[in-house]
């Protein structure tokens, strides 16, 4: 019986694959046996892994276990001989830090560049979190707590401890958090519209493109999506506003305030593109979307502290807003 390994496993071999027996660390304690297992077993189809898991080839300290299982910290996971697809080496990340707005032992968070992915894929070779990886070699565990668009600037968290990721995700999921993006849109917002409760639809769109477009409530893939919105500053073509979501959509402040009719500055997608492009050329060169997680609310997952976090304007952005 071989050997049981302790620590994440890299992947097998493709040649003769075999019986692994994984003991659960730190880093992985507390997540689900189905993640668990796509994190071990890279470029295995999901379909692959649930059925491995249904047919009980998968153990857990011996036993038969559901994908949702959570494995803690000692556990045994015997993972069954599976052929791992050879894939071309990708380039490894550069190692970068970005500015930190906060950091303990727990979390950290930092104040993300617009034009950065968060991760790799889609065509992205790798994003702020392989960088992060690549740049503090002995952090044991480095995990995203959210997402932003690569085109959005911000606050961007950051979970040093598996018990600090489910706490906080748990935290997003159930509405506990407070998070305001400052976003520049076109012409003069209406200042009685105070609440956008506008469903959203995702779909793929011609181009092999993810997009999102409002849809109506009896649509069974419309989910609701809740923004507050709140007028900061006017100028003659510009309205600053501060949007606060109750819920965390894909392109949700995008969609809401486009659908709105004002759409965000410099959005590629959404967006006004000959103004956009207009706007680039211009004397101020500004070619990004203005949309920044500036403000970030939530409990500290271990000290149950009460943190709100900000990150002021970009220069770029503050520039645009100068009279």
């Amino acid at each position: 019986m071989a050997a049981p390994a302790t620590g994440s496993a890299t992947a097998v071999s493709t040649d003769k694959p075999a019986v692994r027996r994984v003991l659960v660390d730190e880093g992985s304690a507390g997540q689900r046996l189905d993640n668990f297992l796509l994190r071990e077993l890279k470029g295995v189809p999901k379909t692959h892994v649930y059925r491995l898991i249904r047919s009980g080839e998968v153990r857990l300290n011996k036993g038969r276990a559901q994908a949702d299982s959570r494995v803690e910290l000692g556990d045994e996971v015997r993972i069954p001989p599976v052929r791992v697809p050879e894939k071309a080496e990708a380039p490894a990340a550069p190692a970068r830090e970005f500015p930190v707005v906060f950091e303990d032992e727990h979390l950290l968070v930092i104040d993300k560049p617009a034009g950065v992915a968060v991760h790799g894929g889609s065509g992205v070779s790798y994003g702020v979190i392989e960088a992060l990886r690549r740049s503090r070699p002995d952090a044991k565990f480095l995990e995203l707590v959210h997402r932003l668009d690569k085109e959005t600037s911000g606050l961007l968290m950051i979970a040093k401890k598996r018990s600090a990721l489910t706490d906080l995700q748990d935290q997003l999921r159930d509405r506990e958090t407070g998070k305001t993006y400052a976003a520049l849109v076109w012409g003069e917002w209406p200042e009685k519209l105070k609440v956008i409760d506008v469903p959203l639809v995702k779909f793929t769109g011609s181009d092999g493109e993810r997009w999102v477009r409002p849809g109506k409530a009896e649509e069974p893939e419309a989910k609701r999506s809740i923004s507050l919105v709140k007028v900061v500053q006017r100028t003659p073509r510009f309205s600053l506003l501060d949007v606060t979501i109750k819920t965390g959509r894909t392109h949700q402040i995008r969609v809401h305030l486009q659908q709105a009719g004002h759409a965000i500055v410099g959005d590629p997608k959404y967006g006004d593109f000959e103004r956009n492009r207009e706007l680039a050329r211009g004397p101020l060169k500004f070619d990004r979307m203005f949309l920044h997680a500036r403000r970030l609310r939530f409990t500290h997952p271990a000290t149950g502290a009460e943190l709100t976090l900000e990150a002021p304007l970009p220069p770029e952005c503050a520039k645009l807003m100068t009279p």
